[in-house]
């Protein structure tokens, strides 16, 4: 598991602070302050804790919590303001955040919470008892689904949920950098109080790879490149997709704009490349509609694939561009670990310019690895494109099939997807549109 950071720990709730110094066997962690707690998960001691706070750390915890509080006077009290030291129930009933935040059908239900005296938080039993109580670790495995909210649960029989999964935090999946799909493994505990499910202690392997290896390996965009050498088939009786498999092909890595004036079927072809990859074995396909027709959105929302995100029109180029980039760290997160993503966007041109070649320059084929492979929408190219699909609107307006513009169409080494013959056919079928 990777190093704790201090600044991951501050941006934390409480409750996953509580859990970690839980796990490390932390005593009396219930009675400190964020600040202390974060040192003391850490290993740090803080100057200013006076003697009777080092002596206070050092007493049993069932004795501390017998103890009654320290009465304050009136004076001190309205001197701070009103405010009062947060009880330890209400600290502990922090501990249940991250699981109110997941979706009633992953919560416990009421019947199925254990009667108030057997629910003694795991903390406050002294550390040869939880042991004895928990027993031995226990290994779980499973694919991830992250959930809305940041965190997620370890599917164990996926992809449907099942009584045994178990349910990861959000600082996990953020420190772990956690994409749905992931196949991850790790110790688990027993669910307490009125947890329904058992939650992920560390996560130690992912992908088959140790945790520390991942998390620690080359960034993204310093990873050695390719350009597409395994052509992305269609499968399909449309005319137009047929044109565009053999002749201006596409293959896992490519950065493809389909481009074209109004009405020339952009959106349209857009849509048959989706139908005709989702399914794929090995193909993690994402949507993506940034400045789409209102009229459209329940069009896509019927289709094999649901959007990621979909704006119309109406959205600025700023928010098209925040919407977009969560999006595309998924997608660089898949193809970083040897996973093979496909970002479909309709379209680009409601991004600022640079928005646009920035989203277009994250496809890529990596040198013995995934790929990023990004196909959208757009009146013109915008430069740097792999693969650009040109569309013409007279052709596609008045039925003529396919919609297909040769002659403006065209794909950079295309020997590595069809072949030398088949870059070759591709020259001759240029040069007779060209003539006619």
């Amino acid at each position: 598991m990777t190093v704790l950071d201090r600044s991951e720990l501050q941006a934390s709730p409480l409750a996953d602070l509580h859990l970690i110094a839980d796990q490390i066997g932390l005593e009396g962690f219930r009675r400190l302050r964020k600040a202390d707690l974060i040192d003391a998960i850490l290993g740090e001691k803080r100057e200013d804790a006076s003697d009777s706070d080092s002596a206070a750390s050092d007493e049993p915890v069932e004795a501390a919590e017998r103890r009654p509080p320290a009465r304050r006077s009136r004076s001190t009290r309205s001197r701070r303001g009103g405010s009062s030291t947060k009880s330890s129930t209400d600290a502990e009933s922090e501990g249940d955040e991250d699981e109110k935040k997941a979706p009633a059908t992953e919560r416990a239900p009421a019947t199925e919470r254990a009667p108030a005296s057997e629910r003694t938080p795991a903390a406050r039993r002294p550390r040869a008892e939880r042991e004895k109580s928990e027993g031995p670790e226990r290994v779980a495995e499973g694919v991830v689904e992250v959930l809305g909210n940041g965190s997620g649960f370890l599917r164990v029989q996926p992809p449907e949920p099942s009584d045994g999964d178990v349910y990861i935090s959000a600082p996990q999946v953020r420190r772990c950098e956690l994409v749905s799909g992931d196949r991850v493994s790790g110790p688990v505990r027993a669910p307490r109080r009125s947890e329904r499910y058992s939650s992920l202690v560390r996560i130690d392997k992912i992908n088959g790879e140790s945790a520390d290896s991942v998390a620690e390996g080359t960034r993204y965009d310093d990873l050695p490149v390719s350009y597409p050498s395994e052509r992305l088939a269609f499968d399909s009786e449309d005319p137009t997709l047929k044109a565009i498999e053999w002749l201006t092909p596409l293959g896992r890595g490519s950065r493809a704009l389909i481009v074209g004036g109004a009405r020339s079927g952009k959106t349209e072809t857009l849509r048959g490349i989706l139908d005709a990859l989702s399914g794929r074995e090995g193909l993690e396909l994402s949507l993506v509609l940034a400045g789409a027709r209102p009229e459209e959105l329940g069009e896509w929302r019927k289709g094999s694939v649901a959007p990621a995100v979909a704006l119309t029109f109406a959205a600025s180029a700023d928010a098209q561009g925040q919407a977009l980039e969560p999006v595309i760290e998924t997608a660089k997160r898949i193809a970083a670990r040897g996973g093979n993503a496909v970002m479909l966007i309709d379209g680009l041109d409601g991004l600022h310019p640079p928005t646009a070649r920035k989203l277009l320059a994250t496809a890529r084929n990596l040198t013995d690895g995934g790929s990023l492979t990004v196909i959208a929408t757009a009146a013109r190219p915008f430069g740097g494109e792999t693969t650009v699909i040109a569309l013409d609107a007279v052709r596609a307006s008045t039925g003529q099939l396919s919609a297909l513009d040769l002659v403006n169409s065209g794909t950079l080494k295309p020997e590595l997807l069809v072949g030398e013959d088949g870059a070759e056919a591709i020259t001759r079928a240029r040069a007779t549109a060209a003539e006619a």
